[in-house]
């Protein structure tokens, strides 16, 4: 089993959650989160004076999937996500040992 972690931008949310569930993926954790990387951040207009954020809003996707659905999930969230500027995210991917589940007492390791 792996583990999935997308962190994208939040306009493209909607988009990677529809092509996922096309594919019959539904089951994700999803989390706002701030960061930065590539893109340094932004400057920002506020009342007549220049504001820089340096920490970007994001959504981080998070799915635990058997091995054979991660090339499809990379494929979907680039294909969807991408807007071809910095900051579009990264794709991180975990080995998984174990997973228990919390209310059947089902232990699975793939």
């Amino acid at each position: 089993m792996k583990k999935v972690e997308a962190i994208i931008r939040p306009e493209k949310l909607e988009q990677v959650k529809k092509a996922l569930a096309e594919k019959g993926l539904f089951a994700m954790t999803v989390t706002e989160v701030r960061g930065r990387g590539a893109q340094k951040g932004i400057c920002l207009q506020f009342r007549g004076k220049k504001i820089e954020v340096d920490l970007i809003p994001k959504v981080k996707i998070e799915m635990v999937v058997p091995d054979a659905a991660v090339d499809t999930i990379i494929e979907i969230v680039r294909a969807e996500a991408r807007t071809g500027k910095n900051g579009d995210g990264k794709i991180f991917v975990w080995t998984i040992e174990m997973v228990a589940g919390v209310r059947t007492d089902e232990i699975m390791t793939e």
